[in-house]
C-alpha cells in the first residue's frame, strides 16, 4: 500500500504542478488578448472572440489528454494495465470518474487508479472555473 500512496502522490503532485502551469499560461496569453482586443475595439463575441474561446476550450481539453496520458504512461510502465491503448483507456475514463470494470488493473496498484478519479475530478473541476471566468468576460461588454 505505501508503493501505491507514493506513486499516486507524485502523481497527484505532477499533474496539479502541470495543471497549474498550464492555465498560467492560457491565462498570460488570454490577457495579451484582451489588450489587443481592446485596442482594436474587438468584440468578445465576434468571430475573433470566439475563435479564442475555442482554442482556450481544445487547451484545457489537451492539458486534461496530457495529464490522462501520463497516468496511462505509468500504468503500462509498472504492468499495472496490459497495453498501452487499455492503459490510455482506462486512464481516461478513470480521470472523468466515468468508472470501468477495474478488473483492468491489477491488484496491486488499484489505489492508485481510484485517487487517479479523485484528482481529475479536481483538476476537471479548476478548469471548469477557469473556464466560467472566461466566459464572464464576454458578457462585460
Amino acid at each position: 500500500m505505501v508503493a501505491e500512496l507514493s506513486l499516486a502522490t507524485a502523481m497527484v503532485i505532477l499533474t496539479v504542478i502541470l495543471h497549474a502551469a498550464g492555465l498560467y499560461t492560457v491565462a498570460r496569453l488570454l490577457r495579451l488578448e484582451e489588450r489587443e482586443e481592446a485596442v482594436e475595439h474587438i468584440h468578445p463575441m465576434s468571430l475573433r472572440g470566439i475563435g479564442v474561446t475555442l482554442s482556450v476550450i481544445l487547451s484545457l481539453i489537451a492539458l486534461h489528454g496530457i495529464e490522462i496520458w501520463l497516468y496511462a504512461f505509468v500504468y503500462d510502465l509498472i504492468g499495472a494495465v496490459q497495453g498501452l491503448r487499455n492503459a490510455v483507456y482506462f486512464s481516461t475514463i478513470t480521470y472523468g470518474a466515468i468508472g470501468y470494470d477495474d478488473l483492468a488493473m491489477a491488484d496491486r496498484w488499484r489505489l492508485v487508479s481510484a485517487i487517479e478519479g479523485i484528482n481529475g475530478v479536481v483538476l476537471i473541476g479548476w478548469s471548469t472555473a477557469f473556464f466560467v471566468t472566461l466566459s464572464g468576460r464576454m458578457r462585460r461588454r
